[in-house]
């Protein structure tokens, strides 16, 4: 190796991992698919187990996610995402399986998957990215949608009494007795994402320790739907989102944090 060579792999301060495919992310410019895709994948790059790694995408904006992760990938139905995981879990036990899955997906069509699962204490890892919105299909209300938030179907805000409460999916599941580590994080400054990845890694480590399901909730914005500039939408998502849902977390060793 020349000295030049040298010279600049000290001075590298971020080399994008090589489990990113060089595809253009179809992702609206601000939206934090991207950066959770990424930290997903440095996870599993430093890990050292992309060859045993098999990630499930069901629809919603997270249905193209087989295109930017260079890895085994399975395409499910809309809300499935949780029951396949299981299946392909059960039959390689060996293998580390995740699900990638929007609010939409997993908190309303997907609900059932999903609250089995982590009550049976399947050792899988969910992470689920929350924009409080149907980010893909038109912007409508979804189960996370929070009280008085407008959206194309709510245009003048959801009505609780009419249209009842948010669902907090991240504390619900964690009285399940199935789940070992769960946490909501966020990837929209750079110390968040440096969390958020933490958090990843130990749902992962969880999963290689056999300790049951790992749930990652990830409050993401969603300026497109939203109808925002992604600066106007981060600073929406800190005012309204995290007091909702607040970051950190929430269940970790099998035991819920007193807060």
């Amino acid at each position: 190796m020349e000295v030049k060579d040298i010279i600049k792999e000290e001075n590298l301060v971020f080399k994008k991992t090589g489990l990113l495919t060089d595809k253009i992310l179809s992702y609206c410019p601000g939206c934090g698919h991207g950066v959770a895709h990424r930290i997903v994948m440095e996870v599993i790059e430093e890990m050292g187990i992309a060859e045993d790694t098999i990630g499930i995408a069901p629809v919603g904006c997270s249905v193209l996610a087989y295109e930017f992760m260079n890895i085994d990938m399975q395409q499910v139905p809309h809300g499935r995402a949780p029951a396949t995981a299981t299946g392909i879990k059960r039959c390689w036990p060996d293998k580390f399986v995740f699900t990638y899955q929007g609010d939409g997906d997993l908190a309303a069509i997907g609900t059932s998957e999903t609250i089995h699962a982590c009550n049976r204490g399947e050792n899988i890892t969910i992470i689920f990215i929350n924009n409080g919105i149907y980010g893909m299909t038109g912007g409508q209300m979804a189960p996370t949608t929070l009280p008085g938030m407008k959206s194309s179907t709510t245009p003048y805000g959801r009505d609780v009494e009419l249209m009842g409460n948010p669902i907090k999916m991240t504390e619900l599941v964690a009285h399940l007795p199935g789940t070992y580590y769960i946490s909501r994080q966020a990837v929209h400054t750079p110390l968040s994402v440096r969390r958020a990845k933490k958090a990843i890694q130990k749902a992962f480590e969880t999963q290689k320790q056999n300790k049951g399901l790992s749930f990652v909730e990830i409050v993401s914005n969603c300026n497109s739907g939203w109808k925002m500039t992604p600066i106007q939408a981060n600073k929406w998502m800190e005012e309204n989102m995290f007091p909702f849902y607040p970051l950190g977390d929430i269940k970790v060793d099998g035991k819920i944090i007193d807060k």
